[in-house]
């Protein structure tokens, strides 16, 4: 019903959930309030693997409310092959779940009712990077990645080997395919856990973390709560600028009365 009637603040509707997409309004949230906070005026947000467009149009809807509520400017990217899914490499892409020409796009359709993202079609290894070094898009703060493939995934975490001004000092990750389907039997050898280990190994200054207790941390604790890492950039300039709030409440623990 509040999904229906979705009354009250934007964080409050973060905080239970109310969206069609409440992964993808945490992150963009959060990304926007790290954003303000070290005075970045404009992020942008990114789902990789668009497919149908629903969660692109859920993704677009969220970050309106969230520029409006944050005063942060949002740009929004959708990244696609536009022709379906590519040939699987091998075992690690888990051909017994996902095959060549899966989930292709109605471009015309999804472009008519798009308002404001930018929909980018292409080998995914061959188009976002340049994007992001050509400084064409302000820094990244959010990104879905929903490719299902383990070789998709790597080939779109190369963004993240971009120059440190390209994204902020912690970026919000969505991963979608670590968990469903239950078929796939998922394990830490195939997909998308795959991709984020060997990224984790292969990088220094840079990791892709899991939200500890994001689940318990949470009013409404969710399947998607697993799924939500952060990059670290340690080496970002920005990574140790201070963006605790000013105030007593936020920076004195006071004795409570006599």
């Amino acid at each position: 019903m509040w999904r229906r009637f979705p009354l009250g603040s934007v964080p409050l509707l973060v905080e239970y959930d109310v969206w069609p997409r409440p992964s993808y309004a945490f992150g963009v949230l959060r990304a926007a309030e790290l954003a303000r906070s070290l005075g970045v005026r404009a992020i942008s947000v990114v789902e990789f693997g668009v497919a149908g467009g629903r969660g692109l149009l859920a993704l677009e809807a969220i970050a309106i409310q969230v520029e409006k509520h944050t005063g942060v400017g949002i740009t929004v990217l959708g990244f696609d092959a536009g022709s379906g899914m590519p040939e699987p490499i091998d075992y690690r892409d888990l051909p017994h779940v996902w095959r060549r020409g899966f989930y292709q796009m109605d471009e015309p359709s999804l472009r008519s009712r798009l308002r404001r993202a930018q929909l980018v079609l292409g080998d995914v290894g061959e188009t976002a990077l340049p994007l992001l070094r050509e400084k064409k898009i302000p820094p990244l703060g959010f990104i879905s990645f929903d490719l299902d493939y383990y070789s998709s995934t790597r080939k779109a975490l190369r963004v993240f080997d971009a120059e440190h001004d390209t994204h902020l000092p912690r970026v919000w990750c969505y991963f979608d395919d670590l968990i469903q389907p239950e078929r796939a039997c998922h394990n830490e050898w195939v997909g998308e856990r795959l991709a984020i280990n060997e990224f984790n190994r292969e990088h220094t200054g840079l990791c892709l973390s899991v939200i500890p207790s994001l689940r318990v941390m949470r009013p409404r604790p969710s399947w998607w709560n697993e799924q939500m890492f952060i990059l670290h950039d340690f080496a970002h300039p920005q990574y140790t600028t201070l963006i605790t709030p000013e105030g007593d409440e936020y920076r004195q623990l006071r004795l409570p009365p006599a």
